[in-house]
């Protein structure tokens, strides 16, 4: 009989903050997470870009303190809409609506 031996193989959690270095890469991926319809990943994905963009900074120009813009992006967090908008806004983006079914011509 043959031992075989295992090797482990040190890994780090993947960040995705570590990637959002430019706007159009925060675009996209702030679009994907509005395109899921889930408030909660919607919240994570702003806490990610504001990451990306410097937390301290981010909470600043969007008139929350540090920590609670912590709190409110948190996986457990549910921020106000308000906050969100200040955020959005602090990011540089904008929120904007599309159509979901086009309507057929008459």
């Amino acid at each position: 009989m043959s031992r075989t031996k295992t090797r482990s193989l040190a890994t780090r959690p993947f960040d995705p903050a570590e990637y959002l270095d430019d706007t159009e890469s925060i675009a996209a991926y702030m679009s994907e997470a509005l395109e899921s319809e889930d408030a909660t990943f919607i919240a994570d994905a702003l806490g990610v870009v504001a990451r990306a963009r410097g937390m301290s900074d981010v909470a600043r120009e969007a008139g929350v303190s540090r920590e609670s813009l912590y709190r409110a992006l948190s996986a457990d967090g549910n921020p106000e809409f308000a906050t969100v908008l200040r955020v959005v806004r602090a990011l540089g983006l904008q929120l904007s609506a599309t159509p979901l079914h086009q309507r057929k011509s008459a």
